[in-house]
């Protein structure tokens, strides 16, 4: 996966003429200030990154990320209000199932987009908490745990500040964060099915834990991915970098 974000900030203008590093190097995110600067200083400007996703909002994917949003308060409703724990589980699976719809659609669609890029994590963010929260209070799981996994966002929370104060876009989320959210999708529908009698329930218990054990590592480890690639880029990345290329 890429360590910099499609849309990163890179150098524009021509460095070699005059009042170029001035008025033309810069333009963070967006390049169209450094452009323009460039078009006045009479230097020719670098084209606008073509790797930089569109702006667009209304697409096929990012329909189903909305949707999958609009699933979540209904979870939560599900399984504090009647304790419909079926539905509940159903709910969970349409939703791991329209996270991956959304993304092949987006790459057989060319619908690629900024927002998708934002909405597809967010989603996943927004079901593993309210699932932590959910089975918490139903004493389906200890506290302890919910700390292990909320304390990791925090940490990425501070890590996405730092890169925005230095205009840096969000990373892209790596194979091995969708790993461990696939896997704690997997966990907790079987923690839900597993609070019941009969053996099936046992198994899918016992199940159940594994997927969370194999979920949590795999999250921080994920997280400390992103820190490093972060730490990278904050911390002079950006003068070796291309924009839209890999820096490792």
């Amino acid at each position: 996966m890429s360590t910099t974000n499609k849309g990163a900030r890179g150098v524009v203008g021509n460095s070699s003429a005059p009042g170029a590093a001035a008025e033309g190097e810069r333009a963070g995110p967006d390049r169209t200030a450094g452009t323009t600067a460039g078009v006045q200083a009479g230097v020719p400007a670098r084209e606008p990154d073509p790797d930089r996703l569109p702006d667009r909002i209304w697409t096929v994917p990012n329909a189903l990320s909305i949707a999958r949003l609009l699933g979540v308060p209904v979870f939560l409703w599900l399984v504090l209000g009647p304790h419909a724990d079926g539905w509940a589980v159903i709910l969970l699976f349409a939703a791991a199932a329209s996270d991956w719809l959304d993304g092949k659609l987006a790459r057989a669609l060319h619908q690629e987009s900024r927002l998708g890029q934002v909405l597809d994590p967010t989603a996943d963010r927004l079901y593993i908490g309210v699932m932590l929260i959910g089975l918490a209070i139903r004493a389906l799981i200890p506290w302890w745990l919910v700390g292990v996994l909320v304390g990791r966002e925090l940490v990425l929370a501070v890590a996405l500040l730092r890169l925005r104060a230095r205009g840096w876009e969000p990373l892209q989320v790596s194979f091995v964060g969708k790993a461990a959210t696939l896997c704690l999708f997997y966990a907790f529908p079987l923690l839900l099915l597993g609070a019941y009698g009969g053996d099936a329930a046992q198994v899918a218990k016992v199940v159940g834990w594994a997927f969370v054990a194999w979920g949590t590592a795999l999250y921080w480890c994920a997280a400390a991915v992103y820190l490093i690639q972060a730490w990278r880029l904050t911390s002079g990345g950006d003068e070796v970098a291309e924009p839209g290329q890999p820096d490792g």
